[in-house]
């Protein structure tokens, strides 16, 4: 089967690099989905779940931050600032995130800080989601 290579960093490491056989991968414009020959594009990543299929290995989930991907030349470049697979996810410190977002969402505060704990909520919730534990 053909591949792309694939190149998916966080600000603080190297998540995966290497062949790739398919990739989702959520967006501003909703899911986008990736095969080998894909064309050029450029695109803002939003919160979300990623998957991809490196080759000879089963698909791979990932909770991902925002950030933005680029499609060029059969190769993939996913910049974001945090990717975690499921097993790499605190639940117990998600779900406190999670809660702690949700009171200051309740509380009357400025709108910078009510966008920070949308912000933080969805980041959390997409973190348990990804971890089996979140609707």
């Amino acid at each position: 089967m053909e591949t792309f290579q694939a190149h998916i960093l966080a600000a603080d490491r190297t998540f995966y690099e290497g062949p790739c056989l398919s990739m989702t991968i959520p967006t501003s414009d909703g899911e986008l989905g990736i095969l080998p020959h894909h064309s050029a594009m450029i695109a803002a990543v939003q919160p979300g779940t990623l998957r991809f299929q490196p080759q000879d290995q089963p698909v791979q989930l990932a909770a991902i931050s925002p950030g933005m991907v680029k499609v060029e030349g059969n190769e993939v470049l996913v910049l974001v600032d945090s990717v975690e697979r499921p097993e790499e996810i605190d639940a117990v410190r998600a779900q406190r995130e999670a809660d702690q977002a949700r009171e200051a969402l309740l509380q009357k505060k400025s709108r910078q800080e009510h966008q920070i704990a949308q912000a933080t909520l969805a980041r959390a919730l997409n973190r348990l989601r990804v971890k089996g534990l979140g609707s």
